[in-house]
């Protein structure tokens, strides 16, 4: 069970866009997470007159490492980790370590 996942609201913990808050667009394979709005980056782009894409600086956003990304806790209104547990029935939910709700609730 992953800990975060997509459309999870978070909040970055290291680098140039610590204390920024966004969504989870897309989870990746390599421990790398897209968020909305952070860790933008501006990139230069060639026109493609077939397609009808301009060219120019464009600015998108980038993979950022899922260690540097805690979930908001809205209790709290920081950053919590999370943590695993298996309730009576056998299923598995995601908690907040500091309080102990549940994520998804």
């Amino acid at each position: 069970m992953e800990k975060i996942r997509k459309g999870d609201q978070v909040v970055v913990n290291l680098g140039r866009d610590r204390g920024k808050q966004g969504t989870v667009l897309q989870v990746l394979a390599n421990d790398k997470v897209l968020v909305e709005g952070i860790n933008l980056v501006k990139k230069h782009q060639k026109g493609n007159p077939m397609t009808g894409a301009a060219g120019g600086i464009n600015t998108k956003e980038m993979p950022i490492q899922r260690s540097n990304l805690a979930v908001f806790n809205p209790a709290t209104k920081k950053g919590d980790r999370v943590g695993i547990k298996t309730l009576d029935d056998g299923s598995r939910v995601r908690i907040f370590r500091s309080n102990g709700e549940m994520v998804d609730s």
